[in-house]
């Protein structure tokens, strides 16, 4: 059984998540291609924040920003090491695409990288049904960056 816990950064085990997918995402974008954000960048209002546990161990994280009405971006999806290559990246979307739905949004969107670091992640958005689209809200065309988006359905439960 899959538990989500909204916030939990003082969390030890979240907050070394957040911080290597800082440090590795930084390392991997281009200087003025980097969009992620850190812990303290996660915090701000617009912004609601989960760690998903499954058996009291993490499996990963996700965010969502409210963009313009209806509209939200994922940000900091990450699967915690242990767990990655076994479908976890699709059930931590899943459950962020519900969380999202419970909020009447009604666009998804997502930047992540160009460079091969960032296949694994475009592949996964892929398959969760995100299409590439052209940049959104703040983000500028970028040839390190790749956009992606979907429409939710908040009427399916």
């Amino acid at each position: 059984m899959i538990e989500l816990i909204e916030g939990n950064f003082d969390n030890p085990e979240v907050n070394e998540l957040l911080k290597k997918h800082f440090v590795e995402l930084r390392a991997a974008s281009p200087e003025g291609s980097a969009h992620v954000l850190d812990i303290h960048g996660l915090k701000i209002s617009s912004i609601k924040f989960w760690s998903l546990w499954e058996d009291k161990k993490l499996i990963g994280c996700g965010a969502l920003k409210f963009l313009e009405k209806g509209h939200g971006e994922f940000k900091s999806i990450r699967v915690h090491d242990n767990y990655r290559k076994k479908g976890n990246g699709i059930k931590i979307i899943k459950h962020l695409i519900e969380e999202a739905k419970k909020l009447d949004i009604k666009r998804l969107s997502i930047e992540t990288g160009a460079g091969k670091f960032f296949k694994p992640a475009r592949k996964l958005f892929k398959e969760c049904d995100f299409k590439e689209c052209k940049p959104f809200a703040h983000y500028k065309e970028d040839i390190n960056s790749m956009y992606f988006t979907r429409l939710i359905d908040t009427n399916l439960k």
